[in-house]
């Protein structure tokens, strides 16, 4: 669980949806993402940390 990502999302006021709309992607891909089964390719980690405001490298940390 990426829990850090969750409370990021929710701090911006953003719900799964609007985060998914903002990016151009499925709102499960959002629910994956957070439950850590999957990591958005770089490209789009860069605009979640954009938004969000983090280090998109730190979805690749172990």
């Amino acid at each position: 669980m990426r829990q850090w990502l969750i409370d990021l999302r929710k701090d911006k006021g953003l719900t799964q949806e609007a985060m998914a709309e903002m990016l151009g992607v499925t709102q499960p891909s959002i629910g994956l993402w957070e439950s850590g089964q999957r990591t958005p390719k770089p490209q789009v980690a860069k605009k979640v940390a954009e938004i969000l405001g983090f280090d998109w490298t730190k979805f690749y940390e172990a």
